[in-house]
């Protein structure tokens, strides 16, 4: 921890000690600006900031703690293909993806935005074609589902957003996904299909994940079991950094859609991973959706960080996190639509930030959440009289899609109502065991509507985010070591299972477990 970093970090933890005494109400009594000065809004998002344990001196503390972290330096560094992802040696350049695609950025003497503009219109084009109904299977039926198969950020990215979207469906054809290794997935969803009119998305980076090869060829067996096996080619498009391993499988050059190393799959939804979204919503629509990150991005890069949204829910989560010892994250969105958006989040932060840092400091908070007013009828009970110190990010639209516009204001009133009841507590005197203490922080995030343009411009927030806090913490937020671990001894695994061939030395738990399974 370089000296200035460890004066910051020493003042923040002597001011969270005296904070802690303090009432979140109490705040607002002593400063009636309290809400214009910790609020901010970036186009179609307005971020509610002052139910949280903060003033002047905190954020310029926070503030202080970021710059000694040459934040600044790591945004430009960051936006401009510099190589961040530092254990492979390569730059992280999802925010190219999304960027004025007539414009430029050189990457090692290599302009990256020709490339990614070329897939993208071939990624349009196939859109199109499925549109218009001329994409057409073995016996020349157009296509009436489509099967994305792929797990991790092949799936996550794809499923929260093709579900957030919904109202903005330009097609009848269905979507379907697999992730899942568990044959009860695939095998369900093949249920609902017809193979004379089904086309499958293989989405993977790859194009070596077991899960997604294992459910490849389970579909490839299905088709080839009802069409003539060497018919089968125009129901395959795969999408992947790796096209002679797609080749190998047996898919047409021309089905094939690449996206680039330097795209970590868990921020690959703004490449041609995010087909199945195009397919859903149409070009335009898509077209929105990047609009609404770059505009992000385009605010993150050019912010002061006093003013910068990204890099202000990062500090607060640092905040809690490392001072206030906070272990989870709860993420509450008071919109049906946005019911996978935690799982999204999970990935996103989790993956990125559960890493051990040099220094001993916590690092990233388990993330969880549930659509609200689901969630207030599960877990809030832990929120409101619970022990555990639990930040909370609340996220709700203004307007509805629906015409219901009075149950869209109960939707809203409740949002509000937790908020305020997580930060006021119980007003009145009650009975012990129906004492609510209150003081728990939350953040707002209000949205204009749930539009394409308001998704990307959400889904970049949280990326920024999350990239913001690797560097504060000192890690690599772009790599996984954890998860390949785990695919390496499954796969060891395997042959025990098949053979009962049981390496010597294997732990005795995994041994037995190998024999109750055979047995």
């Amino acid at each position: 921890m370089n000296h200035a970093r460890e004066k910051y970090w020493q003042m923040l933890e002597k001011a969270a000690h005296l904070m802690q005494t303090c009432r979140l109400s109490d705040l607002f009594t002593h400063d009636s600006q309290r809400v214009n000065k910790y609020s901010i809004c970036v186009d179609k998002i307005y971020l509610d900031y002052s139910k949280n344990f903060l003033n002047d001196d905190i954020l310029a503390l926070l503030i202080n703690l970021a710059d000694s972290c040459d934040l600044s330096l790591a945004i430009k560094q960051l936006l401009s293909g510099a190589c961040v992802n530092s254990t492979e040696s390569k730059p992280a350049l999802h925010a190219a993806l999304r960027q004025d695609l007539d414009s430029s950025l050189q990457v090692n003497d290599v302009d990256i935005l020709p490339l990614v503009k070329a897939q993208k219109e071939k990624m349009f084009h196939l859109v199109s074609q499925l549109h218009q109904g001329t994409y057409l299977g073995t016996t020349k039926s157009k296509i009436t589902d489509v099967v994305n198969i792929g797990i991790g950020g092949s799936d996550l990215g794809p499923v929260m957003a093709v579900e957030a979207l919904k109202e903005y469906r330009q097609t009848s054809i269905k979507l379907h996904f697999v992730s899942n290794i568990d044959p009860e997935m695939i095998t369900s969803v093949l249920q609902e299909c017809t193979p004379s009119s089904t086309l499958f998305i293989l989405s993977s980076k790859s194009f070596t994940t077991p899960e997604t090869l294992a459910n490849a060829q389970v579909a490839k067996k299905w088709l080839e079991d009802k069409l003539s096996p060497t018919d089968i080619n125009k129901h395959f498009i795969a999408v992947t950094a790796n096209p002679e391993k797609a080749q190998t499988f047996g898919i047409l050059p021309e089905n094939i859609l690449q996206f680039w190393d330097w795209v970590g799959g868990r921020y690959s939804i703004w490449s041609t991973i995010g087909l199945p979204l195009a397919i859903s919503i149409g070009t335009s629509h898509f077209e929105s959706f990047l609009l609404g990150a770059r505009k992000m991005d385009e605010h993150f890069a050019n912010a002061p960080l006093r003013q910068n949204m990204p890099v202000l829910l990062a500090l607060i989560g640092i905040w809690y996190i490392n001072f206030w010892q906070a272990k989870t994250l709860a993420v509450l969105p008071y919109s049906t639509r946005l019911r996978h958006f935690a799982d999204y989040l999970q990935q996103l932060d989790m993956e990125s930030n559960g890493k051990t840092p040099r220094v001993g400091t916590a690092t990233g908070p388990i993330v969880w959440g549930q659509v609200g007013t689901n969630g207030q009828h599960a877990f809030f009970q832990l929120l409101h009289q619970g022990t555990h110190f639990i930040p909370v990010d609340f996220i709700a639209a203004k307007l509805s899609h629906t015409p219901f516009k009075d149950q869209h204001l109960h939707l809203l009133a409740n949002c509000l109502a937790q908020a305020r009841a997580l930060m006021q507590g119980s007003e009145e005197k009650r009975e012990l065991h129906e004492y609510m203490p209150g003081n728990k922080p939350s953040n707002m995030l209000l949205l204009e509507q749930l539009t394409p343009t308001a998704l990307g411009q959400l889904l970049a927030l949280y990326e920024h985010k999350v990239f913001v806090q690797g560097i504060i913490w000192g890690i690599n937020s772009f790599d996984q070591p954890g998860v390949e671990l785990g695919k390496k001894l499954a796969h060891t695994l395997i042959a025990g299972l098949e053979s009962g061939a049981i390496d010597s030395k294997m732990d005795p738990s995994t041994q037995s477990l190998i024999e109750k399974i055979r047995a």
